[in-house]
């Protein structure tokens, strides 16, 4: 396991990179699908990593407690060749088995995870109405996957966008296993 911290590619007030994904409805989806919602929040995630199978809770609350507001869409762009959990029928699997309600999306070719500049899983990026980029960081304190949270960094943020109030910090890294890059 190689655990890495968030990076900045995508800078606050940069655009949402689109995509057209496969997600494990079987339907595609793009930024279009989600015009409707007040907000996105995309989260770079995957099945096996330790440290989002600790944060799948707190990404359901999320979804949950925003969802007529706030689109949340996980994006697996791990490569299933080394890494057979994270395969689609995987992703399928494990999303009936932890009730996951949310948009789970396949990015078979890496290139979305390269535009967004994720490179850890979780790996979130919370943006505007308008698709830009608001928030990219941790969904709460609890930065080790047996560490308890104190603070809901995410629910805190995503408040204050719909309140239209200022997110005091635009960054702030999220931690987690590295994406499984394709060996070229």
């Amino acid at each position: 396991m190689v655990l890495l911290e968030s990076q900045i590619k995508l800078k606050a007030g940069d655009q949402a990179p689109d995509f057209d994904l496969i997600g494990i409805d079987d339907k595609k989806h793009s930024l279009n699908t989600y015009k409707d919602f007040d907000a996105l929040l995309v989260i770079f995630i995957c099945n096996h990593c330790p440290y989002v199978k600790a944060k799948v809770e707190a990404i359901k609350e999320i979804h949950e407690k925003f969802k007529d507001r706030v689109a949340l869409v996980g994006i697996n762009s791990n490569d299933p060749t080394n890494y057979p959990d994270d395969s689609f029928e995987n992703m399928k699997k494990v999303a009936m088995e932890k009730g996951i309600k949310f948009d789970y999306l396949v990015d078979d070719s890496q290139e979305i995870a390269k535009k967004y500049g994720a490179i850890c899983t979780p790996d979130p990026f919370l943006f505007d109405k308008e698709r830009k980029l608001l928030f990219h960081g941790r969904i709460d304190n609890a930065m080790n996957p047996e560490d308890t949270a104190t603070e809901k960094t995410m629910i805190v943020n995503i408040e204050k966008l719909l309140a239209g109030e200022k997110i005091e910090k635009d960054f702030d890294p999220s931690i987690g296993c590295s994406i499984k890059w394709k060996k070229n």
